[in-house]
């Protein structure tokens, strides 16, 4: 049951995601290398 949670939880962030860097000005790449460090700082401060 958590497996599915976890994967629909990502699905739905990935199509937000998706969206915002649609939307966004400035470079993609930018903003997915920022969005990706805000991710994993988000995982590492949630861990301790």
């Amino acid at each position: 049951m958590a497996f599915r949670t976890t994967l629909g939880w990502s699905l739905i962030s990935s199509g937000i995601v998706t969206l915002l860097l649609g939307v966004l000005p400035g470079g993609d790449l930018m903003w997915g290398l920022l969005l990706l460090a805000v991710g994993v700082a988000t995982l590492l401060y949630r861990q301790t």
